[in-house]
């Protein structure tokens, strides 16, 4: 039975990741988001103290990894560091997510070595800040149509390719790269890779200006002939046709609840500025009455808390599951598309129900507003991400329902 209370456990660490929030994340939000790509200094003492939660094996609010150990004799329910990553990331993200993103240590890549390295790699790479290198010019949703590729050159792999929108991608100490080993083999031959800067062939073009999450910096990356040793591909090299595209994917099944903790964060936000801007105008909602029977706005705010408190729960859900070593690639699809799509719903009518102070920068809400956008797509669109819950749901293949 899953109970989808937070863990009292836990509680130590949402009160310290709340405390970071409000204390530092949130006085500098609005500072770091007109200072496009000016790297937050302030970020580099509280990167110090998530690694030390994350070593305790408490948890932070960055790059846990979904490791299932099928024979670990450990009996019931366990609330573990999944859980743990996103309540934490809740509370950061409520902060502000571009700083959260911004985090020394805490990267997307971060969670992908966590989720399929060895225990060789995960002691080589674990103090590295590791960002995460998918989309391509000509590919966006579908990861399995990568083209940069990976040629095996005796004890190296030669990578040619270029990829785009990549988080932390010049600040990060190294980037986890799909490439392909053989494209005549399809998804199977996608593998990941660490590649460390300055490594000879790795060029960080340039940096995007973007709507949302200007805090946190987001490249375009080129390899050219760039080489890496064999022992930086992570996982097995194996190409295994009727595996598919399993192992790399495995890492969504971490990062997609991690994303949808961090639109549960901006949408939390968002909604408690809208209380408090609809209390100061005598608008009171009542929760023990029908929306029918009340004012406008607080039956639009109840709509808005029933979406969030949705996504909330299945978010818990899918790092429950993680922990408690089950299958969870389901469940991490749909946290990730309600989550991604209510929080931009959540933000959007914030901003409406505040009116004109809402649309002017003595608020945080035309901000949230902007930020929520980025995290209803990466790390797979709303679309793929229904289409996920489909094939799912309905038992198909990739090929037979596309």
């Amino acid at each position: 039975m899953i109970n989808l209370e937070p863990p009292k456990k836990a509680g130590a660490l949402i009160n310290q990741a709340y405390q970071a929030a409000s204390q530092v994340l949130r006085p500098i939000s609005r500072k770091y988001d007109r200072a496009e790509h000016a790297y937050p200094s302030e970020l580099d003492m509280f990167a110090a103290v998530l690694d030390g939660l994350n070593s305790s094996g408490e948890g932070g609010a960055g790059a846990a990894g979904v490791r299932r150990d099928e024979k670990s004799s450990e009996k019931g329910n366990r609330n573990g560091g999944n859980l743990s990553t996103v309540l934490g990331t809740i509370e950061m993200c409520w902060g502000d997510v571009a700083l959260l993103l911004s985090m020394p240590r805490q990267g997307l890549g971060n969670a992908a070595i966590a989720s399929v390295a060895n225990e060789e790699q995960l002691t080589r790479f674990g103090k590295l800040w590791a960002a995460m290198a998918i989309t391509e010019p000509d590919c966006g949703s579908d990861s399995a149509a990568i083209t940069t590729t990976a040629v095996e050159d005796g004890d190296s792999y030669i990578l040619n390719g270029e990829k785009i929108f990549v988080t932390s991608g010049q600040r990060a100490d190294a980037v986890v790269v799909w490439a392909t080993l053989d494209k005549s083999k399809g998804r199977a031959a996608i593998k990941s890779f660490v590649v460390e800067k300055g490594t000879p062939g790795f060029e960080v073009v340039r940096l995007e200006h973007k709507l949302g999450i200007r805090a946190s910096d987001t490249a375009v990356l080129r390899f050219e002939n760039c080489r890496v040793p064999k022992e930086n591909l992570l996982g097995s090299p194996e190409v295994d046709t009727k595996k598919g595209f399993a192992g790399v994917m495995q890492t969504f099944d971490n990062t997609r609840p991690l994303v949808a903790a961090m639109a549960i964060g901006v949408a939390r936000a968002a909604l408690e500025e809208t209380s408090r801007i609809l209390s100061e105008a005598g608008v009171k909602v009542d929760y023990d009455q029908p929306a029918n029977t009340q004012h406008a706005a607080a039956a639009a705010y109840l709509e808005l808390e029933a979406d969030y408190e949705a996504a909330y729960l299945l978010t818990l859900e899918s790092a429950w599951m993680a922990d408690n070593r089950k299958p969870n690639s389901l469940q991490a699809s749909m946290a990730k598309a309600k989550a991604g799509r209510s929080v931009v719903d959540i933000t959007l009518k914030c901003v409406e129900l505040a009116g004109a102070f809402g649309y002017t920068e003595e608020s945080l809400l035309e901000k949230w507003a902007r930020d929520s956008k980025i995290l209803d797509i990466f790390e797979g669109t709303q679309q793929i991400q229904q289409l996920i819950v489909a094939r799912r749901v309905l038992g198909k293949t990739s090929s037979e329902l596309k």
